[in-house]
């Protein structure tokens, strides 16, 4: 685990590396069950291998066929969704209530905080009435690029979103992503963008504490 320095900074942020689903799971659910008051927010970024997850009310029925990745049930919300190598994540480990920073207000934020992002490599993207995440249009037709799904236990978030930046998008092929079915997905690479989840992730983490400072009263 190494962290990003920015400099007078409230948020804390750390790269992962590659690691399972399963572990970093577990090591947000401690980390936000055992916070005190004056712990510091954080910011993890990561990748997982191969692997589908379903939210809190998510439904087997958005999963179609049998298939070698392994499916875990979660505590976020949100239906069925797709991490792999290549997509970028940034989970949200954030005191909402010492912020002041209001759940809906959260996911308005974060969402904004990739389409700054995605701006600064030329991408045009937006938000979707009653369906949270991230978009572009292609071919007339939108396409997810970003997925969010988070939990709040006593004022405080994990969980987070996801950013496809360069990754094999097959395994969407096999789920309703987000529930709805025939939504396609798409990656940066996809849409004409070269970069790497190493160079994408300091950039969407400065953004991200830009937004959360802002957003604290």
């Amino acid at each position: 685990m190494k962290d990003i320095h920015l400099s007078a900074s409230s948020v804390r942020v750390r790269t992962l590396g590659e690691r399972p689903y399963a572990g970093v799971r577990e090591a947000m659910l401690a980390f936000t069950l055992s916070r005190g008051d004056d712990t510091p927010d954080e910011i993890w970024l990561v990748e997982h291998p191969s692997v589908y997850t379903l939210g809190q009310a998510g439904r087997l029925a958005h999963l179609h066929g049998e298939t070698t990745i392994p499916v875990v049930h979660t505590e976020r919300g949100g239906q069925v969704t797709y991490h792999g190598p290549g997509q970028l994540i940034a989970y949200l480990l954030v005191d909402l209530r010492r912020r002041g920073i209001k759940v809906r207000e959260f996911v308005q934020l974060i969402e904004a905080a990739v389409i700054e992002l995605l701006a600064a490599y030329n991408l045009a993207a937006r938000t979707k009435p009653g369906a949270p995440g991230v978009y572009v249009s292609l071919h007339d037709e939108l396409h997810k690029v970003a997925a969010l799904g988070l939990k709040i236990v006593n004022g405080r978030s994990f969980h987070g979103a996801s950013l496809n930046v360069a990754m094999d998008l097959g395994p969407y092929a096999a789920i309703d992503a987000c529930g709805y079915p025939g939504l396609r997905s798409i990656d940066m690479q996809g849409l004409g963008v070269i970069a790497s989840t190493a160079a994408v992730a300091p950039e969407l983490a400065r953004i991200l504490v830009r937004h959360i400072e802002a957003a604290s009263r």
